[in-house]
């Protein structure tokens, strides 16, 4: 897995987190998708322990059963705001690109085949600008 990846997971891992402390390792794997099975899950959130971003705790539940709960702790709300930058600016790159490479394919379509965009949404592919 690349460390961009890695990146993406741990960000989302401690956003969820943050929005809900209680999460189980199953709805926490629910909610990433496809992208991480239950056992990657306990494997990111032991390395976020090991790392010192969240605290574990626990509680008992109605049914007197034990829930573990994820505590953001300091060092975990830094990392959070640290990726989430990271992962921002990577996407505001790859916006960049795309945007570039969008107009270029769409310029080269209205000098040689205009009749191909009609009846597409041009509004702003035109307009150097943006």
């Amino acid at each position: 897995m690349s460390d961009k990846n890695k990146e993406f997971i741990r960000l989302q891992l401690l956003k969820l987190l943050a929005e809900n402390p209680q999460r189980s390792q199953r709805e926490l794997s629910k909610l990433m998708g496809i992208a991480l099975a239950l056992g990657r899950v306990n494997y990111c959130l032991s390395g976020l322990i090991d790392k010192g971003y969240i605290k574990l705790g626990n509680l008992r539940n109605s049914e007197n059963r034990i829930l573990y709960v994820y505590h953001l702790t300091p060092a975990g709300l830094d990392a959070k705001l640290k990726l989430t930058f990271q992962f921002l600016k990577r996407r505001l790159e790859e916006y960049t690109r795309i945007k570039i490479q969008i107009q270029e394919l769409a310029t080269d379509l209205s000098d040689n085949a205009p009749e191909l965009l009609k009846d597409m949404d041009t509004k702003g592919l035109f307009d150097s600008s943006e």
